[in-house]
Protein backbone atom coordinates (compact mmCIF):
# COMPACT_ATOMS: atom_id res chain seq x y z
CA UNK A 1 0.00 0.00 0.00
CA UNK A 2 2.69 2.57 0.90
CA UNK A 3 4.19 2.09 -2.92
CA UNK A 4 1.09 2.72 -4.21
CA UNK A 5 0.54 6.28 -2.15
CA UNK A 6 4.01 6.95 -3.23
CA UNK A 7 2.59 6.43 -6.74
CA UNK A 8 -0.60 8.39 -6.33
CA UNK A 9 1.39 11.48 -5.20
CA UNK A 10 3.52 11.18 -8.99
CA UNK A 11 1.09 10.66 -11.13
CA UNK A 12 -1.89 12.71 -9.37
CA UNK A 13 -2.47 15.96 -9.90
CA UNK A 14 -1.92 18.39 -6.34
CA UNK A 15 -5.68 19.83 -5.77
CA UNK A 16 -5.59 21.32 -2.46
CA UNK A 17 -3.22 24.54 -3.85
CA UNK A 18 -6.53 25.04 -6.01
CA UNK A 19 -8.75 24.83 -3.72
CA UNK A 20 -6.92 27.07 -1.40
CA UNK A 21 -6.86 29.89 -3.59
CA UNK A 22 -10.52 29.52 -4.54
CA UNK A 23 -11.53 29.75 -0.74
CA UNK A 24 -9.34 33.18 -0.41
CA UNK A 25 -11.49 34.16 -3.59
CA UNK A 26 -14.88 33.38 -1.98
CA UNK A 27 -14.15 35.28 0.84
CA UNK A 28 -12.73 38.22 -0.72
CA UNK A 29 -16.04 38.24 -2.85
CA UNK A 30 -18.05 37.10 0.75
CA UNK A 31 -16.76 40.99 1.87
CA UNK A 32 -18.18 43.06 -0.85
CA UNK A 33 -20.61 41.04 -1.81
CA UNK A 34 -22.47 38.64 0.75
CA UNK A 35 -24.99 36.82 -1.18
CA UNK A 36 -22.37 36.01 -3.99
CA UNK A 37 -19.96 35.21 -1.14
CA UNK A 38 -22.80 32.66 0.03
CA UNK A 39 -22.87 30.91 -3.05
CA UNK A 40 -19.13 31.23 -4.11
CA UNK A 41 -18.95 29.00 -0.53
CA UNK A 42 -21.50 26.72 -1.26
CA UNK A 43 -20.26 26.04 -4.86
CA UNK A 44 -16.26 25.67 -2.70
CA UNK A 45 -17.80 23.17 -1.11
CA UNK A 46 -19.17 21.27 -3.49
CA UNK A 47 -15.70 21.29 -5.56
CA UNK A 48 -14.18 20.13 -1.95
CA UNK A 49 -16.46 17.49 -1.72
CA UNK A 50 -16.10 16.72 -5.10
CA UNK A 51 -12.32 16.19 -5.29
CA UNK A 52 -12.59 14.42 -1.71
CA UNK A 53 -14.57 11.68 -3.25
CA UNK A 54 -12.57 11.85 -6.96
CA UNK A 55 -9.30 10.87 -5.33
CA UNK A 56 -10.47 8.08 -3.62
CA UNK A 57 -12.10 6.62 -6.07
CA UNK A 58 -8.72 6.82 -8.12
CA UNK A 59 -6.74 6.00 -5.45
CA UNK A 60 -8.47 2.81 -5.37
CA UNK A 61 -8.24 2.28 -8.95
CA UNK A 62 -4.27 2.53 -9.08
CA UNK A 63 -4.09 0.65 -6.16
CA UNK A 64 -5.91 -2.26 -7.79
CA UNK A 65 -4.24 -1.62 -11.01
CA UNK A 66 -0.95 -1.66 -9.56
CA UNK A 67 -1.92 -5.00 -7.47
CA UNK A 68 -2.48 -6.34 -10.50
CA UNK A 69 0.70 -5.68 -12.17
CA UNK A 70 2.46 -6.99 -9.71
CA UNK A 71 0.45 -10.27 -10.01
CA UNK A 72 1.30 -10.37 -13.49
CA UNK A 73 4.84 -9.44 -13.29
CA UNK A 74 5.34 -12.27 -10.73
CA UNK A 75 3.45 -15.32 -12.95
CA UNK A 76 5.66 -13.82 -15.69
CA UNK A 77 8.85 -14.75 -13.63
CA UNK A 78 7.67 -17.96 -12.60
CA UNK A 79 6.62 -18.58 -16.35
CA UNK A 80 10.15 -17.23 -17.44
CA UNK A 81 11.66 -19.27 -15.56
CA UNK A 82 10.31 -22.82 -15.95
CA UNK A 83 10.71 -21.73 -19.67
CA UNK A 84 14.32 -21.52 -18.43
CA UNK A 85 14.91 -25.10 -16.56
CA UNK A 86 12.64 -26.13 -20.01
CA UNK A 87 15.12 -24.57 -21.81
CA UNK A 88 18.18 -25.63 -20.33
CA UNK A 89 17.01 -29.25 -20.20
CA UNK A 90 16.58 -28.76 -24.27
CA UNK A 91 20.02 -27.24 -24.12
CA UNK A 92 21.51 -30.21 -22.71
CA UNK A 93 19.72 -32.77 -24.75
CA UNK A 94 21.09 -30.77 -27.71
CA UNK A 95 24.53 -30.49 -26.68
CA UNK A 96 24.60 -34.54 -25.48
CA UNK A 97 23.74 -35.53 -28.92
CA UNK A 98 26.17 -32.96 -30.66
CA UNK A 99 29.05 -34.21 -28.11
CA UNK A 100 28.08 -37.91 -29.57
CA UNK A 101 28.02 -36.86 -33.15
CA UNK A 102 31.44 -35.47 -32.64
CA UNK A 103 33.79 -36.36 -35.29
CA UNK A 104 36.53 -39.03 -34.83
CA UNK A 105 39.15 -39.91 -36.87
CA UNK A 106 41.30 -43.68 -37.00
CA UNK A 107 44.53 -44.77 -38.53
CA UNK A 108 44.16 -48.20 -38.62
CA UNK A 109 47.97 -49.87 -39.74
CA UNK A 110 48.22 -53.78 -39.79
CA UNK A 111 51.76 -54.39 -37.59
CA UNK A 112 54.67 -56.03 -39.45
CA UNK A 113 52.58 -57.23 -42.37
CA UNK A 114 55.30 -58.26 -44.92
CA UNK A 115 56.67 -59.99 -41.94
CA UNK A 116 53.49 -62.08 -41.74
CA UNK A 117 52.94 -62.55 -45.18
CA UNK A 118 56.25 -63.32 -46.07
CA UNK A 119 56.44 -67.08 -44.10
CA UNK A 120 52.98 -68.17 -46.01
CA UNK A 121 52.26 -69.54 -48.67
CA UNK A 122 51.50 -67.05 -51.80
CA UNK A 123 48.03 -68.36 -52.78
CA UNK A 124 47.11 -67.92 -49.15
CA UNK A 125 48.03 -64.23 -49.28
CA UNK A 126 44.93 -63.48 -50.45
CA UNK A 127 42.77 -65.00 -48.20
CA UNK A 128 44.61 -62.88 -44.89
CA UNK A 129 44.19 -59.94 -46.24
CA UNK A 130 40.40 -60.75 -47.21
CA UNK A 131 39.92 -62.19 -43.91
CA UNK A 132 41.56 -58.42 -42.37
CA UNK A 133 39.62 -56.78 -44.89
CA UNK A 134 35.92 -58.26 -43.71
CA UNK A 135 36.17 -58.17 -40.18
CA UNK A 136 37.69 -54.29 -39.87
CA UNK A 137 34.59 -53.60 -42.40
CA UNK A 138 31.97 -55.42 -39.93
CA UNK A 139 33.78 -53.68 -37.23
CA UNK A 140 33.71 -49.86 -39.10
CA UNK A 141 29.82 -51.23 -40.13
CA UNK A 142 28.51 -52.07 -36.60
CA UNK A 143 29.73 -48.49 -35.53
CA UNK A 144 28.23 -46.95 -38.10
CA UNK A 145 31.25 -45.51 -39.67
CA UNK A 146 33.34 -45.25 -42.96
CA UNK A 147 36.83 -47.15 -43.56
CA UNK A 148 38.53 -47.14 -46.25
CA UNK A 149 42.01 -48.55 -47.32
CA UNK A 150 44.56 -46.47 -49.16
CA UNK A 151 47.37 -49.16 -49.04
CA UNK A 152 48.56 -52.79 -48.52
CA UNK A 153 47.81 -52.52 -44.83
CA UNK A 154 46.82 -49.09 -44.14
CA UNK A 155 43.60 -47.85 -43.74
CA UNK A 156 41.30 -44.59 -42.73
CA UNK A 157 38.45 -44.47 -41.03
CA UNK A 158 35.70 -41.96 -39.85
CA UNK A 159 33.70 -42.51 -37.01
CA UNK A 160 30.74 -40.89 -34.91
CA UNK A 161 32.32 -40.20 -31.40
CA UNK A 162 29.78 -41.97 -29.26
CA UNK A 163 31.19 -45.62 -30.99
CA UNK A 164 34.89 -44.98 -29.90
CA UNK A 165 33.58 -44.13 -26.54
CA UNK A 166 32.10 -47.58 -26.80
CA UNK A 167 35.47 -49.21 -28.18
CA UNK A 168 37.18 -47.46 -25.01
CA UNK A 169 34.64 -49.08 -22.86
CA UNK A 170 35.48 -52.54 -24.72
CA UNK A 171 39.37 -51.99 -24.77
CA UNK A 172 38.73 -51.98 -28.45
CA UNK A 173 38.08 -55.83 -28.80
CA UNK A 174 38.85 -55.32 -32.53
CA UNK A 175 42.23 -56.02 -31.75
CA UNK A 176 41.46 -59.92 -30.03
CA UNK A 177 39.32 -59.88 -33.49
CA UNK A 178 42.15 -59.37 -35.89
CA UNK A 179 44.44 -61.05 -33.75
CA UNK A 180 42.55 -64.57 -34.20
CA UNK A 181 42.67 -64.57 -37.61
CA UNK A 182 44.73 -67.99 -38.29
CA UNK A 183 44.91 -68.90 -42.08
CA UNK A 184 48.29 -70.72 -42.10
CA UNK A 185 50.13 -67.59 -40.77
CA UNK A 186 52.40 -68.25 -38.35
CA UNK A 187 52.74 -65.32 -37.00
CA UNK A 188 49.84 -62.94 -35.12
CA UNK A 189 47.45 -60.97 -37.26
CA UNK A 190 48.23 -57.28 -34.99
CA UNK A 191 46.78 -53.92 -35.39
CA UNK A 192 48.04 -50.31 -34.59
CA UNK A 193 45.38 -48.22 -34.27
CA UNK A 194 45.93 -44.11 -33.81
CA UNK A 195 42.74 -42.16 -32.45
CA UNK A 196 42.16 -38.36 -32.30
CA UNK A 197 38.71 -37.04 -31.20
CA UNK A 198 38.19 -34.09 -29.32
CA UNK A 199 39.87 -32.04 -31.71
CA UNK A 200 39.25 -28.15 -32.53
CA UNK A 201 39.01 -29.31 -36.26
CA UNK A 202 39.17 -31.94 -38.83
CA UNK A 203 43.10 -31.42 -39.42
CA UNK A 204 43.65 -31.22 -35.82
CA UNK A 205 41.87 -34.73 -35.43
CA UNK A 206 43.94 -35.64 -38.26
CA UNK A 207 47.16 -34.84 -36.42
CA UNK A 208 46.14 -36.48 -33.05
CA UNK A 209 45.57 -39.73 -35.26
CA UNK A 210 48.62 -39.92 -37.24
CA UNK A 211 50.85 -39.10 -34.19
CA UNK A 212 48.49 -41.50 -32.00
CA UNK A 213 49.65 -44.55 -34.78
CA UNK A 214 53.11 -43.52 -34.43
CA UNK A 215 53.25 -43.92 -30.67
CA UNK A 216 50.87 -47.08 -31.13
CA UNK A 217 53.99 -48.58 -33.51
CA UNK A 218 56.56 -47.20 -31.54
CA UNK A 219 55.29 -49.02 -28.90
CA UNK A 220 55.57 -52.62 -30.57
CA UNK A 221 52.06 -52.44 -32.06
CA UNK A 222 48.84 -54.69 -30.93
CA UNK A 223 47.49 -51.50 -29.32
CA UNK A 224 45.31 -48.34 -29.37
CA UNK A 225 46.32 -45.25 -28.71
CA UNK A 226 43.42 -42.38 -28.04
CA UNK A 227 44.70 -38.99 -28.70
CA UNK A 228 41.50 -37.19 -26.41
CA UNK A 229 42.30 -33.41 -26.65
CA UNK A 230 45.55 -33.26 -24.40
CA UNK A 231 44.89 -36.98 -23.06
CA UNK A 232 46.62 -40.03 -24.86
CA UNK A 233 44.92 -43.31 -23.48
CA UNK A 234 46.36 -47.01 -24.31
CA UNK A 235 44.72 -50.06 -25.42
CA UNK A 236 46.44 -53.42 -25.72
CA UNK A 237 49.94 -54.28 -25.93
CA UNK A 238 50.46 -57.20 -24.46
CA UNK A 239 51.94 -59.43 -27.31
CA UNK A 240 55.61 -59.73 -28.23
CA UNK A 241 57.36 -57.15 -30.72
CA UNK A 242 57.49 -58.91 -34.36
CA UNK A 243 61.02 -58.73 -35.33
CA UNK A 244 61.98 -56.86 -38.58
CA UNK A 245 64.40 -59.64 -40.74
CA UNK A 246 64.95 -56.29 -43.27
CA UNK A 247 68.15 -53.90 -42.66
CA UNK A 248 66.50 -51.43 -44.94
CA UNK A 249 65.52 -49.21 -42.44
CA UNK A 250 68.85 -49.50 -40.28
CA UNK A 251 70.36 -48.15 -43.76
CA UNK A 252 68.12 -45.38 -44.48
CA UNK A 253 68.38 -44.16 -40.49
CA UNK A 254 72.73 -44.83 -41.01
CA UNK A 255 72.52 -42.37 -44.31
CA UNK A 256 70.34 -39.93 -42.43
CA UNK A 257 72.86 -39.93 -39.49
CA UNK A 258 76.02 -39.84 -41.09
CA UNK A 259 74.48 -36.47 -42.76
CA UNK A 260 73.32 -34.48 -39.59
CA UNK A 261 76.99 -35.39 -38.34
CA UNK A 262 78.72 -33.87 -41.36
CA UNK A 263 76.52 -30.67 -41.06
CA UNK A 264 77.48 -30.52 -36.98
CA UNK A 265 80.63 -28.84 -35.50
CA UNK A 266 80.54 -31.53 -32.77
CA UNK A 267 78.68 -34.32 -31.36
CA UNK A 268 77.14 -34.94 -27.59
CA UNK A 269 76.09 -38.22 -26.72
CA UNK A 270 73.99 -39.21 -23.55
CA UNK A 271 72.23 -41.89 -21.88
CA UNK A 272 69.58 -42.27 -19.50
CA UNK A 273 70.34 -40.93 -15.68
CA UNK A 274 73.14 -43.56 -14.18
CA UNK A 275 73.79 -45.40 -17.48
CA UNK A 276 74.55 -49.19 -17.82
CA UNK A 277 76.20 -51.01 -19.85
CA UNK A 278 73.32 -51.11 -22.67
CA UNK A 279 73.78 -47.08 -22.66
CA UNK A 280 77.49 -46.83 -22.41
CA UNK A 281 77.77 -49.61 -25.11
CA UNK A 282 75.79 -47.60 -27.27
CA UNK A 283 77.53 -44.56 -26.82
CA UNK A 284 81.05 -45.92 -27.25
CA UNK A 285 79.77 -47.42 -30.45
CA UNK A 286 78.36 -44.05 -31.63
CA UNK A 287 81.52 -42.44 -30.82
CA UNK A 288 83.17 -44.32 -33.06
CA UNK A 289 81.01 -43.71 -36.17
CA UNK A 290 81.49 -40.27 -35.25
CA UNK A 291 85.35 -40.43 -34.91
CA UNK A 292 85.53 -42.18 -38.06
CA UNK A 293 83.03 -38.81 -40.01
CA UNK A 294 86.41 -36.88 -38.95
CA UNK A 295 83.84 -35.19 -36.39
CA UNK A 296 84.89 -34.15 -32.28
CA UNK A 297 82.55 -36.39 -29.89
CA UNK A 298 81.75 -36.44 -26.53
CA UNK A 299 79.86 -38.48 -23.61
CA UNK A 300 77.48 -37.21 -21.23
CA UNK A 301 78.45 -39.00 -18.21
CA UNK A 302 78.12 -38.35 -14.19
CA UNK A 303 76.78 -41.10 -11.96
CA UNK A 304 77.19 -43.90 -13.99
CA UNK A 305 75.73 -47.04 -13.10
CA UNK A 306 78.25 -49.24 -10.54
CA UNK A 307 78.53 -52.18 -12.84
CA UNK A 308 80.16 -50.74 -15.83
CA UNK A 309 82.65 -48.94 -13.16
CA UNK A 310 84.85 -51.90 -14.66
CA UNK A 311 85.00 -51.12 -18.20
CA UNK A 312 85.35 -46.96 -17.31
CA UNK A 313 88.02 -48.50 -15.01
CA UNK A 314 89.63 -50.13 -17.76
CA UNK A 315 89.15 -46.95 -20.00
CA UNK A 316 91.20 -44.61 -17.69
CA UNK A 317 93.94 -46.25 -18.78
CA UNK A 318 93.97 -45.81 -22.62
CA UNK A 319 94.94 -42.51 -23.90
CA UNK A 320 92.07 -42.48 -26.30
CA UNK A 321 90.07 -42.23 -24.10
CA UNK A 322 91.05 -39.23 -21.51
CA UNK A 323 88.63 -37.04 -22.22
CA UNK A 324 85.42 -38.16 -24.08
CA UNK A 325 83.56 -37.80 -20.97
CA UNK A 326 82.00 -34.37 -20.18
CA UNK A 327 79.86 -33.27 -17.04
CA UNK A 328 76.72 -31.70 -17.63
CA UNK A 329 78.66 -28.15 -17.24
CA UNK A 330 81.42 -28.88 -19.86
CA UNK A 331 78.15 -29.47 -22.29
CA UNK A 332 76.60 -26.96 -21.61
CA UNK A 333 79.43 -24.74 -22.06
CA UNK A 334 80.39 -26.14 -25.08
CA UNK A 335 76.65 -26.27 -26.76
CA UNK A 336 76.06 -24.08 -29.43
CA UNK A 337 73.59 -24.44 -32.73
CA UNK A 338 75.03 -26.43 -34.32
CA UNK A 339 76.06 -29.05 -31.60
CA UNK A 340 73.93 -32.38 -32.39
CA UNK A 341 72.87 -34.32 -29.37
CA UNK A 342 72.94 -37.86 -29.44
CA UNK A 343 70.36 -39.60 -27.03
CA UNK A 344 70.62 -43.10 -26.69
CA UNK A 345 68.73 -46.05 -24.48
CA UNK A 346 66.15 -43.33 -23.62
CA UNK A 347 63.34 -41.07 -25.49
CA UNK A 348 61.73 -39.36 -22.05
CA UNK A 349 63.78 -36.66 -21.38
CA UNK A 350 63.28 -36.32 -17.95
CA UNK A 351 64.88 -39.65 -17.40
CA UNK A 352 68.19 -38.79 -19.91
CA UNK A 353 71.33 -37.81 -17.77
CA UNK A 354 71.12 -33.90 -18.73
CA UNK A 355 67.40 -33.43 -19.34
CA UNK A 356 68.26 -29.63 -19.33
CA UNK A 357 70.62 -30.22 -22.38
CA UNK A 358 67.68 -31.22 -24.45
CA UNK A 359 65.39 -28.35 -23.73
CA UNK A 360 68.60 -26.06 -25.17
CA UNK A 361 70.22 -28.47 -27.98
CA UNK A 362 68.84 -27.42 -31.63
CA UNK A 363 69.63 -30.91 -33.07
CA UNK A 364 69.04 -34.06 -31.38
CA UNK A 365 68.78 -37.77 -32.62
CA UNK A 366 67.11 -40.78 -30.28
CA UNK A 367 68.09 -44.02 -30.98
CA UNK A 368 65.98 -46.39 -28.44
CA UNK A 369 64.45 -49.86 -27.94
CA UNK A 370 62.55 -49.11 -25.39
CA UNK A 371 58.52 -48.98 -26.05
CA UNK A 372 57.29 -45.55 -27.17
CA UNK A 373 56.06 -43.36 -24.18
CA UNK A 374 53.20 -40.55 -24.14
CA UNK A 375 56.27 -37.73 -23.00
CA UNK A 376 58.81 -38.80 -25.65
CA UNK A 377 61.42 -35.97 -26.70
CA UNK A 378 59.19 -34.41 -29.32
CA UNK A 379 61.39 -32.11 -30.77
CA UNK A 380 64.41 -34.74 -32.47
CA UNK A 381 64.92 -34.07 -36.08
CA UNK A 382 65.77 -38.42 -36.48
CA UNK A 383 64.36 -40.69 -34.35
CA UNK A 384 65.25 -44.64 -34.31
CA UNK A 385 62.57 -46.24 -31.77
CA UNK A 386 62.35 -49.69 -32.48
CA UNK A 387 60.73 -51.85 -29.76
CA UNK A 388 61.54 -55.14 -31.59
CA UNK A 389 65.18 -54.88 -30.98
CA UNK A 390 67.25 -56.89 -28.06
CA UNK A 391 69.05 -53.75 -27.12
CA UNK A 392 69.95 -50.26 -27.91
CA UNK A 393 73.46 -51.59 -28.59
CA UNK A 394 72.14 -54.23 -30.95
CA UNK A 395 70.35 -51.56 -33.06
CA UNK A 396 73.64 -49.26 -33.03
CA UNK A 397 75.87 -51.73 -34.02
CA UNK A 398 74.01 -52.05 -37.54
CA UNK A 399 74.04 -48.40 -37.61
CA UNK A 400 78.06 -48.41 -37.28
CA UNK A 401 78.09 -51.09 -40.18
CA UNK A 402 76.63 -48.49 -42.32
CA UNK A 403 77.44 -45.43 -41.75
CA UNK A 404 81.28 -45.55 -42.81
CA UNK A 405 82.55 -47.99 -45.84
CA UNK A 406 85.17 -49.35 -43.45
CA UNK A 407 83.50 -49.49 -40.03
CA UNK A 408 86.18 -49.93 -37.69
CA UNK A 409 85.75 -50.43 -33.84
CA UNK A 410 87.96 -50.71 -31.23
CA UNK A 411 88.14 -54.03 -29.37
CA UNK A 412 87.28 -52.03 -26.32
CA UNK A 413 84.56 -50.42 -27.76
CA UNK A 414 83.03 -54.08 -29.34
CA UNK A 415 83.03 -55.57 -26.15
CA UNK A 416 80.79 -52.64 -24.32
CA UNK A 417 78.30 -53.03 -27.32
CA UNK A 418 78.71 -57.25 -26.74
CA UNK A 419 78.04 -56.36 -22.96
CA UNK A 420 74.94 -54.07 -23.73
CA UNK A 421 73.40 -56.71 -26.15
CA UNK A 422 74.39 -60.05 -23.28
CA UNK A 423 72.72 -57.71 -20.24
CA UNK A 424 69.46 -56.83 -22.05
CA UNK A 425 69.06 -60.42 -23.55
CA UNK A 426 69.76 -62.09 -20.29
CA UNK A 427 73.08 -63.25 -22.39
CA UNK A 428 71.15 -64.05 -25.15
CA UNK A 429 67.82 -65.96 -23.50
CA UNK A 430 65.28 -63.34 -23.62
CA UNK A 431 64.05 -61.06 -26.65
CA UNK A 432 66.90 -62.80 -29.08
CA UNK A 433 66.10 -62.46 -32.91
CA UNK A 434 68.24 -63.23 -35.90
CA UNK A 435 69.72 -59.47 -35.89
CA UNK A 436 71.17 -59.95 -32.36
CA UNK A 437 73.01 -62.96 -32.93
CA UNK A 438 74.05 -61.12 -36.55
CA UNK A 439 75.19 -58.17 -34.51
CA UNK A 440 76.73 -60.43 -32.25
CA UNK A 441 78.76 -61.55 -34.48
CA UNK A 442 80.12 -58.90 -35.93
CA UNK A 443 81.23 -57.80 -33.05
CA UNK A 444 82.97 -61.19 -32.39
CA UNK A 445 84.98 -60.33 -36.04
CA UNK A 446 85.74 -56.92 -34.90
CA UNK A 447 87.68 -58.50 -31.76
CA UNK A 448 84.36 -58.65 -29.00
CA UNK A 449 85.97 -61.60 -26.41
CA UNK A 450 83.45 -63.32 -24.66
CA UNK A 451 85.94 -64.10 -21.80
CA UNK A 452 86.56 -60.63 -21.42
CA UNK A 453 83.18 -59.56 -21.38
CA UNK A 454 82.19 -61.78 -18.89
CA UNK A 455 84.85 -60.81 -16.84
CA UNK A 456 83.37 -56.87 -17.05
CA UNK A 457 79.76 -58.77 -16.14
CA UNK A 458 80.98 -60.39 -12.77
CA UNK A 459 79.62 -58.99 -9.30
CA UNK A 460 81.64 -58.64 -6.10
CA UNK A 461 81.10 -60.78 -3.07
CA UNK A 462 78.75 -58.44 -1.09
CA UNK A 463 76.39 -57.89 -4.76
CA UNK A 464 76.09 -61.69 -4.91
CA UNK A 465 74.61 -62.03 -1.47
CA UNK A 466 72.18 -58.96 -1.60
CA UNK A 467 71.08 -60.98 -4.74
CA UNK A 468 70.76 -63.96 -3.35
CA UNK A 469 68.63 -62.73 -0.49
CA UNK A 470 66.37 -61.24 -2.22
CA UNK A 471 65.48 -63.79 -4.14
CA UNK A 472 65.13 -65.77 -0.94
CA UNK A 473 62.88 -63.47 0.26
CA UNK A 474 60.59 -63.18 -2.76
CA UNK A 475 56.99 -63.45 -2.09
CA UNK A 476 54.72 -64.96 -4.49
CA UNK A 477 50.89 -63.05 -5.68
CA UNK A 478 48.67 -63.75 -8.35
CA UNK A 479 49.83 -67.49 -8.77
CA UNK A 480 53.12 -66.76 -10.63
CA UNK A 481 54.00 -63.13 -10.42
CA UNK A 482 56.92 -61.99 -7.71
CA UNK A 483 57.93 -59.61 -5.85
CA UNK A 484 61.04 -58.61 -3.47
CA UNK A 485 61.51 -55.52 -1.22
CA UNK A 486 65.25 -54.30 -1.11
CA UNK A 487 65.76 -52.95 2.37
CA UNK A 488 69.44 -52.17 2.02
CA UNK A 489 71.08 -48.83 1.20
CA UNK A 490 74.13 -50.10 -0.64
CA UNK A 491 75.53 -47.86 -3.79
CA UNK A 492 75.28 -51.25 -5.82
CA UNK A 493 71.56 -51.27 -5.00
CA UNK A 494 70.14 -50.06 -8.48
CA UNK A 495 72.00 -53.35 -10.05
CA UNK A 496 71.32 -55.38 -7.27
CA UNK A 497 67.51 -54.80 -7.61
CA UNK A 498 67.80 -55.36 -11.55
CA UNK A 499 69.70 -58.58 -11.11
CA UNK A 500 67.22 -59.95 -8.67
CA UNK A 501 64.62 -59.03 -11.00
CA UNK A 502 66.35 -61.40 -13.18
CA UNK A 503 67.24 -64.11 -11.29
CA UNK A 504 63.61 -64.68 -10.34
CA UNK A 505 62.71 -65.70 -13.20
CA UNK A 506 64.57 -68.66 -13.00
CA UNK A 507 62.59 -70.06 -11.01
CA UNK A 508 59.83 -72.40 -12.12
CA UNK A 509 55.85 -70.63 -12.34
CA UNK A 510 57.22 -67.31 -12.11
CA UNK A 511 56.40 -65.59 -14.98
CA UNK A 512 56.91 -61.96 -14.07
CA UNK A 513 59.00 -60.77 -11.50
CA UNK A 514 59.01 -57.25 -9.32
CA UNK A 515 62.21 -55.74 -6.59
CA UNK A 516 61.62 -52.71 -4.72
CA UNK A 517 64.36 -50.87 -3.43
CA UNK A 518 64.08 -47.62 -1.85
CA UNK A 519 66.67 -44.68 -3.35
CA UNK A 520 66.95 -41.49 -1.13
CA UNK A 521 62.89 -40.07 -0.97
CA UNK A 522 61.85 -42.15 -3.74
CA UNK A 523 61.29 -46.00 -3.99
CA UNK A 524 62.46 -47.70 -8.08
CA UNK A 525 60.86 -50.39 -8.87
CA UNK A 526 62.81 -53.07 -11.60
CA UNK A 527 60.21 -55.65 -13.46
CA UNK A 528 61.27 -57.96 -15.84
CA UNK A 529 58.71 -61.08 -17.43
CA UNK A 530 59.27 -63.76 -19.78
CA UNK A 531 57.17 -62.25 -22.33
CA UNK A 532 53.41 -63.19 -21.57
CA UNK A 533 52.98 -60.41 -18.77
CA UNK A 534 53.68 -57.13 -20.28
CA UNK A 535 55.78 -55.18 -17.26
CA UNK A 536 55.62 -51.95 -19.32
CA UNK A 537 52.07 -51.70 -18.80
CA UNK A 538 51.93 -52.19 -15.14
CA UNK A 539 54.54 -49.87 -14.29
CA UNK A 540 53.64 -47.34 -16.59
CA UNK A 541 50.67 -46.64 -14.79
CA UNK A 542 53.18 -46.04 -11.78
CA UNK A 543 54.97 -43.10 -13.75
CA UNK A 544 57.96 -45.66 -15.39
CA UNK A 545 58.32 -47.29 -19.05
CA UNK A 546 60.30 -49.65 -20.64
CA UNK A 547 59.62 -52.72 -22.93
CA UNK A 548 57.43 -55.79 -22.58
CA UNK A 549 59.57 -58.15 -20.46
CA UNK A 550 62.25 -55.26 -19.29
CA UNK A 551 60.77 -52.19 -17.17
CA UNK A 552 60.93 -49.81 -14.50
CA UNK A 553 59.76 -47.10 -12.35
CA UNK A 554 60.64 -44.38 -9.97
CA UNK A 555 57.76 -44.04 -7.42
CA UNK A 556 58.48 -39.94 -5.68
CA UNK A 557 58.09 -39.47 -2.27
CA UNK A 558 56.50 -43.12 -0.88
CA UNK A 559 57.98 -45.82 1.42
CA UNK A 560 58.76 -49.12 0.80
CA UNK A 561 55.47 -49.91 1.91
CA UNK A 562 53.34 -47.65 -0.28
CA UNK A 563 55.15 -49.06 -2.88
CA UNK A 564 54.50 -52.02 -2.47
CA UNK A 565 50.75 -51.84 -2.10
CA UNK A 566 50.73 -49.16 -5.29
CA UNK A 567 52.54 -51.65 -7.32
CA UNK A 568 49.87 -54.54 -5.87
CA UNK A 569 46.65 -52.62 -7.02
CA UNK A 570 48.38 -52.11 -10.41
CA UNK A 571 48.83 -55.59 -11.00
CA UNK A 572 45.69 -56.69 -10.18
CA UNK A 573 44.06 -53.96 -12.30
CA UNK A 574 46.16 -55.19 -15.21
CA UNK A 575 44.99 -58.80 -14.98
CA UNK A 576 41.52 -57.47 -14.78
CA UNK A 577 41.60 -55.73 -17.54
CA UNK A 578 43.05 -58.78 -19.56
CA UNK A 579 40.56 -60.61 -18.39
Amino acid sequence: MNESNKVLKTLMPNTKIYLCVLGIYTSIIFFYEPILGVLGLALLGVLIYYNLLSVRNRKSEWTKYIENLSFNLGLATESAALNLMMDKTDYFSLKEGYDYKKPAIALIEVDSFDEVVKDVEEDIRPDIMAEIDKRLSFWANEGGGILKKYDANKYIGFFEKKFIDECQEKRFDILDGIRDINIGNKLPVTLSIGIGKNGESLSQLSSFAESSKELALGRGGDQAVVKDGEKLLFYGGRTKEVEKKTKVKARVIAHALSNLIKESSEVFIMGHEMPDFDSIGASLGLFRAIKEKGKNAFIILNNPNVSVRPLLKKMESMAEYSNIFITNEQAVNRLNNDTLLIVVDVHVKNLTEFPEIVERAKRIVVIDHHRKSADFIDNALLYYIEAYASSTSELVTEIVQYISDKPILKVIEAEALMAGIMIDTKKFSYKTGVRTFEAASFLRRSGADTTSVKELLKDDMSTYAMRVDLVKDAKIIEGNIAISICKDNDSNVPLVVAQAADELLNIKGINASFVLAKIDDDVIVSGRSIGNINVQLILEKLGGGGHLSIAGARIVGATLREAEGMLIDTIKEYNEEGD
